[in-house]
């Protein structure tokens, strides 16, 4: 699939209609999210016939993407019901078969041979600290293969220290900067739109 037709479906998704500012519900764009997976499959080959979990799937929109791209199962895992529900409509609408999970990100019981590549947009953690690195320690113990995942420019330091220090990575390499847009979704917003600096991360963890 060329990566102009992934981004063409993606764009067709249904998004929070009543995001959750506790959870840093934001949606993760179309034009992100293609060249997130595009970029994962056809540079590393880490989707086609992958296992793929997609870690606060929220509307599912990365998931999917792994699922227009072949995988040969994706996982959607959410604390919150409605974004799984959600997400299991987005699924439905372009007939891609699933699998989603309820649960706390930190309570996850997946084992490491279940999980290929992980894929995540997780939380900043400017609402609640530390929570991008709660999901980062957690895909690192479960992805065998690799852990795609999305954060602030402004951390790369200290994501890189605590992937390769702390988290069990082998490698933590950043694959290219992208802008992401945070539309004013919340009272707490001052501003209509953000553009926020992110880096697309690829983490590989250490063989077991």
């Amino acid at each position: 699939m060329k990566l102009k037709q992934l981004e063409g479906l993606l764009g067709g998704l249904q998004q929070f209609s009543n995001p959750k500012a506790e959870l840093e519900q934001y949606p993760t764009g179309p034009h992100i999210a293609s060249r997130m997976l595009y970029t994962a499959e056809n540079s590393f080959g880490d989707v086609t016939d992958k296992v793929v979990a997609d870690f606060g799937c929220g509307c599912g929109t990365l998931g999917v993407a792994a699922a227009l791209l072949d995988a040969e199962r994706v996982i959607g895992i959410d604390i919150d019901s409605q974004s799984l529900e959600l997400a299991s409509l987005n699924a439905e609408e372009l007939e891609l078969d699933m699998d989603y999970i309820q649960c706390d990100i930190k309570n996850l019981g997946l084992r490491a041979e279940v999980v290929d590549t992980v894929v995540m947009n997780p939380p900043f953690g400017t609402r609640k600290k530390g929570a991008d690195m709660d999901f980062l320690s957690v895909a690192l113990k479960i992805a065998s293969q690799a852990v795609y995942s999305l954060h602030k420019t402004s951390t790369r330091d200290h994501v890189k220290r605590a992937a390769l220090q702390h988290f069990n990575a082998s490698s933590a390499e950043v694959i290219c900067e992208l802008r992401y847009d945070v539309p004013q979704l919340y009272k707490f917003h001052k501003k209509r739109e953000v553009d926020i600096a992110v880096d697309l991360w690829r983490f590989v963890p250490k063989s077991i």
